[in-house]
């Protein structure tokens, strides 16, 4: 186990410092003053650039430069915005929290809702049931996610108005962003109605949750009905049906916990998925999490700010990811027989 850790460890290290060379590759990339570009800060005179620069290690080589570079970052100096004039950590501290928030619940749509319904798909397959389920989640997932909120948003904010349209919360509420997390933020906050504000922010959920979780629903049903597919035609399912056993109990002793163990190496396919669907429907909906904020970082030319939401959101991903393909060799060793060079 121990050489699974560091296995992982050097491997969430290289991929970091990878992508950490091309935030700062970046800074070369995008048009205008490398200085700029890495700091967002618009030297006055040329003694304050001269100063900026040997600060920075520009004078020297390439990798002198990310060296220092790398050194910045870890410090917690990510640059200011050349648009807002903020810093960037605390402008991706605002908006990253945002995102996950809004990704982990349309993840916890999808674990409760889909993972049943591929079961149930699974037990029941090739019958009506079956074909029912198999289609609605293959037309659901074929929906474009910037489409099918488009529709949420016809239907339930313009046509019913039973959901807001925009925002995580009324103006009515003053919340102090403490932790990002609006939810949380709530339970913090003083003088306010606690119950009254979090049914304001469900409300607001309500629309982007669905949008980003039926799609990711849809993909949960396929997989898990694909995998109790597989397990139903086992050997030891048969041994289990010769030896009397109930369907009920071959399906609680044995198709539960054996159909589980494909399905959690494909959720963490799903991550990438999943936050980039956010990314998109964040727009849609205003939400204020990191896909908002770089599409207006886009329109404001604020290339340090793309420079470093390119990063958080890259280091987002492969931190999912790694995370949840270690929880997977936790709870299934046997994966160690089949993998011997690779993660």
């Amino acid at each position: 186990m121990i050489q699974v850790l560091l296995r992982y460890v050097v491997l969430f290290t290289i991929t970091l410092v990878v992508l950490c060379a091309m935030s700062f590759s970046l800074a070369y990339l995008f048009p205008g003053d490398v200085l700029e570009n890495l700091t967002g800060i618009s030297p006055q005179n040329e003694f304050q650039r001269a100063a900026i620069a040997r600060q920075l290690g520009l004078e020297q080589n390439y990798f002198v430069q990310f060296y220092y570079y790398l050194e910045r970052l870890l410090a917690g100096d990510w640059g200011y915005s050349s648009a807002s004039g903020l810093p960037l950590l605390e402008e991706v501290s605002v908006a990253l929290p945002a995102t996950i928030e809004l990704s982990t619940y349309a993840m916890f749509m999808a674990i409760v809702v889909g993972i049943p319904l591929g079961y149930y798909a699974g037990v029941k397959c090739y019958s009506t049931t079956d074909y029912t389920l198999n289609s609605l989640s293959i037309t659901t997932y074929s929906f474009p996610v910037f489409w099918f909120a488009l529709v949420l948003i016809l239907v339930f904010s313009l046509q019913l108005d039973v959901a807001p349209i925009s925002g995580r919360l009324s103006l009515l509420f003053d919340v102090e962003s403490v932790t990002g997390f609006i939810m949380i933020d709530i339970l913090l906050a003083d003088n306010i109605d606690h119950g009254l504000a979090i049914r304001d922010a469900l409300s607001h959920l309500f629309l982007p949750t669905v949008a980003i979780g039926a799609i990711t629903t849809a993909a949960m049903v396929r997989i898990t009905r694909r995998s109790v597919i597989d397990v139903m035609q086992r050997p030891y399912i048969a041994a289990a049906r010769s030896r009397g056993l109930s369907s009920w109990q071959i399906f609680f002793r044995h198709v539960i916990r054996n159909a589980l163990l494909p399905i959690l190496p494909l959720m963490a396919i799903q991550i990438t998925t999943l936050i980039t669907n956010a990314m998109i429907v964040e727009t849609l909906f205003s939400w204020p999490g990191i896909g908002n904020w770089l599409l207006q970082a886009i329109y404001q030319q604020d290339y340090p700010a793309l420079r470093v939401g390119m990063l958080a959101v890259s280091a987002l991903v492969v931190t999912l990811t790694i995370i949840v393909d270690l929880f997977n060799r936790l709870i299934d060793p046997s994966r160690d027989r089949f993998e011997r060079g690779t993660i």
